[in-house]
């Protein structure tokens, strides 16, 4: 797991928290990649577009993976405002809604956006909604990283941007971890780290990336026959063992390419290729373009973008860096 949230480069914007009385509610706009938040104190309702209202008690926490509008509201007949401007009022990293000597509700909440080449590794194993109630296994711990989080938030603090990313980092994965103790579906790596037999195989190629690893070899590191390993493999990760293998070496790839860390003969031997000509036909097959032309586009400075009004207000800080709400890269780190 440690593999694949560095190689996904997190950026965590950690907004105003939310403090609210009364009849009150707010509407989101669809944003990329993850979104996480807890209620500290009180009550509301999450309504997700495609899903059933879910009402959410304190100690209760969410993550959103990808998410379509949702919006978060005291009652479910309340009508939802747009969230933006409200959040864009934040005073002392809180928002406020109604008087503050009635308020009943304390919310705080995160956005962790991930690096575009590789963010498929995780978003594409995540359900719009993950609810983790207090009383969960792991309901009580991740209540004490919210409350953390949000004092963190309210105070002005040396070292107070990093504590929050690490803290929102920490989240992260114990939400993925209560998320792959939750279902019963496959969840790709992320479940079959929980495995005993398949997490051990998994375990070996991330500590060997160079190796040049065989079905026989995996499947005897999990203990199993070829066939019954395969077959376990596909039915808890979702692609064979040699395909995850592959895709998780361009994955590599992408990023050491982006980064321009290695030279392509260096990074063919680092990722398990006999010679730089079998490594570029594999990167040509998953990525679509040779890595030469990869590193070369990765290189281009991006266009600038156009500064709409319409999207989230956590997308926004995050771009402005706005110092309402803290934004912070693993590198920074």
């Amino acid at each position: 797991m440690a593999d694949a949230i560095g190689l996904l480069r997190p950026r965590t914007v950690i907004g105003p928290s939310l403090r609210a009385a009364g009849e009150w509610a707010l509407r989101f706009d669809p944003f990329p990649h993850v979104r996480i938040g807890g209620l500290v104190r009180g009550t509301c309702w999450l309504i997700l577009e495609g899903h059933e209202p879910v009402l959410l008690r304190a100690g209760d926490t969410f993550m959103l993976g990808n998410p379509p509008p949702y919006v978060l509201a005291s009652t479910l007949d309340a009508n939802p405002r747009t969230a933006e401007p409200v959040w864009a009022g934040a005073e002392d990293a809180l928002v406020r809604i109604g008087p503050e000597s009635e308020e009943d509700l304390y919310l705080c909440v995160g956005h962790i956006a991930f690096d575009d080449r590789n963010a498929a590794l995780l978003t594409d194993l995540l359900p719009p909604l993950v609810i983790v109630r207090a009383a969960d296994p792991h309901g009580g711990r991740l209540g004490q990283l919210i409350d953390l989080l949000a004092t963190e938030v309210g105070v002005t603090a040396a070292g107070g941007p990093l504590v929050q990313n690490h803290l929102a980092q920490i989240l992260l994965v114990h939400m993925l971890r209560a998320h792959a103790g939750q279902t019963d579906r496959p969840t790709g790596w992320l479940g079959a780290l929980n495995e005993d037999g398949i997490g051990a195989a998994l375990r070996a190629v991330h500590a060997d990336m160079a190796h040049s690893w065989s079905l026989r070899e995996l499947a005897e590191i999990s203990h199993m026959s070829r066939s019954a390993f395969a077959r376990a493999f596909k039915s808890h990760v979702g692609v064979p063992p040699l395909e995850y293998l592959i895709q998780w070496r361009m994955s590599l790839a992408r990023d050491a390419l982006a980064r321009d860390t290695l030279s392509i003969s260096e990074l063919a031997r680092a990722t398990g290729y006999l010679s730089e000509s079998a490594f570029s036909t594999a990167f040509r097959r998953v990525v679509g373009s040779s890595p030469a032309q990869f590193r070369s586009q990765a290189r281009r400075p991006p266009r600038p973008a156009a500064d709409t009004t319409t999207g989230d207000a956590d997308t926004r800080h995050e771009r402005d860096r706005d110092t309402r709400g803290t934004a912070v890269g693993v590198d920074e780190a």
